[in-house]
């Protein structure tokens, strides 16, 4: 297990930001992308919970599912993604199923994210908000922790 502190995020992916570049945010837009390429997304909340997880780092090993050269945006170059298995543990509540978001940082124009931050889709979770610790369980055959 993984301790993680829940941090706010650019919040560019809910839309929350207000970027009307991104109408509804980067994750409506890119949801029927990926669906289209056999990874549905539409259980899960349309933004993601970042996630530190200082002083501990990650290295990618084996991602369940990556998609390179997705030109999901009009204007903006094709980007490669990741996703990695990942649950979500919390004292008082039972284990969260979800996803590692990843955005590769090399193909990536805009809002990067620190080194020990993570980006996660879950469904819908009440109880999580900033300064929340949780525990993240990722198969150490896709990711490495290191730290």
């Amino acid at each position: 297990m993984i301790p993680a502190t829940i941090v706010q995020g650019h919040r560019v992916a809910s839309g929350l930001n207000g970027n009307p570049k991104f109408p509804g945010g980067t994750l409506r837009m890119q949801q029927p992308y990926f669906a289209a390429l056999g990874l549905d997304l539409s259980a899960f909340y349309p933004g993601t919970l970042n996630v530190s997880i200082a002083p501990k780092s990650y290295r990618v090993v084996q991602p369940r599912h990556t998609f390179r050269a997705l030109k999901w945006h009009p204007e903006d170059a094709a980007e490669d993604f990741s996703f990695f298995d990942v649950t979500v543990h919390r004292e008082g509540a039972g284990p969260v199923k979800g996803w590692i978001y990843f955005p590769h940082p090399d193909t990536k124009p805009l809002h990067f994210q620190k080194p020990d931050v993570l980006e996660l889709l879950l469904p819908w979770t009440e109880g999580l908000g900033y300064g929340t610790r949780i525990e993240l369980e990722v198969p150490e055959e896709q990711m490495v922790f290191e730290g």
